[in-house]
């Protein structure tokens, strides 16, 4: 398996990008290419302490790089050289399996649409971070991409999602609900009525397990397996469960160091506060799968280190042996029967 990965994208790159391509190689045992430019590379591994590229490791050479400033809808005429056209071109020619980039996300969606393309039949591609819950993790889908959405793209998001969750994480019944107000099936604006009943109609014929609406106090609690929302709301839930994870994590931290007792009591919870803080870190899940593009492409966090990228690595190897592309075409297809009919 080889996985390409953007040298150049991020807050830290390349030599964060470079320790974790180099780590995750070594213990995921695959084919790391790394594209960039190959003198910056090359430095990284210097001051790594490294001569020469480790087994498991190659470059790509691309000397442009996509900056926070780029229109990303017009990257791909603007950057073709850059680091991430180069890898998404790589990946659509079958130079590898999978894709990572911590760079602009704006720029890897347009540029990831345009050149690796769609899955036939998918109308938008989405978003799909992993949000750490009680019972373990949730998907939503979708988070910032597409602000504005029909109910036909939600219920394509609503698939894509329980698709992943089945074929990649290994939920056998993904359960999957609407993101609204209220837990009514009257709930919310036309979209959100609209979309209840497209789903409702797609659980009878049997493409996901559709739970019906789940307010949003109810995500962190594990309520459901996927969460489906517009662009906007996803990226309000998203944020506001970052911020309130950031303020608990600041709090908690306070009450252990007010004094000497409660610094006692820190080390005598330590164990599971650790716990906590790592199901909390966005360094351990790796990236945001980027669902609907024809080949596994993973957006990083802008400001990943070395840990970051090597879960991202892992992220990409379980979405490659998950082949979830063949079943989405045919699940496609079915959802366009059902939205003809109505």
């Amino acid at each position: 398996m080889r996985i390409l990965i953007d040298a150049m994208g991020g807050d830290h790159a390349p030599e964060a990008i470079v320790k974790g391509a180099i780590d995750a190689a070594a213990e995921f045992g695959v084919q790391i290419v790394l594209v960039g430019r190959g003198e910056a590379i090359l430095k990284s591994l210097t001051a790594l302490g490294l001569d020469t590229l480790p087994k498991g490791v190659e470059v790509a050479n691309a000397d442009d790089v996509v900056t926070m400033e780029d229109d990303p809808a017009t990257v791909l005429r603007a950057r073709p050289d850059s680091s991430m056209v180069v890898g998404l071109r790589l990946l659509a020619e079958g130079g590898g399996d999978a894709f990572i980039s911590a760079g602009s996300t704006g720029a890897l969606l347009s540029a990831a649409t345009l050149v690796v393309k769609r899955v036939k039949g998918i109308r938008r591609a989405a978003m799909c971070p992993e949000i750490p819950t009680k019972t373990g993790s949730t998907l939503l889908i979708d988070c910032g991409a597409n602000a504005e959405c029909t109910p036909e793209f939600l219920v394509q998001f609503a698939l894509m999602g329980s698709l992943y969750a089945r074929k990649v994480q290994g939920k056998a019944a993904p359960k999957v609900g609407l993101l609204n107000i209220g837990s009514e099936p009257g709930k919310g604006t036309p979209l959100q009525k609209e979309t209840y009943a497209l789903l409702t109609k797609a659980a009878e014929l049997g493409l996901l397990h559709f739970t019906g609406n789940v307010e949003a106090r109810d995500v962190p609690l594990g309520a459901v397996d996927v969460v489906v929302a517009d662009g906007f709301s996803g990226n309000v839930l998203l944020k506001t469960i970052e911020g309130t994870a950031s303020l608990m994590t600041s709090m908690v931290k306070e009450i252990f160091l007010q004094n000497a007792l409660t610094k006692l009591a820190a080390l005598i919870c330590r164990k599971g506060v650790l716990a906590m803080k790592n199901k909390m870190d966005y360094r351990e899940v790796g990236g945001t799968m980027l669902l609907g593009i024809s080949k596994p492409v993973v957006k990083a966090h802008g400001s990943s280190d070395a840990r970051a990228i090597r879960s991202a690595v892992r992220q990409a190897i379980e979405a490659v042996n998950g082949g979830m592309t063949e079943e989405l075409h045919s699940q496609a297809a079915a959802v366009s029967d059902l939205l003809k009919r109505q």
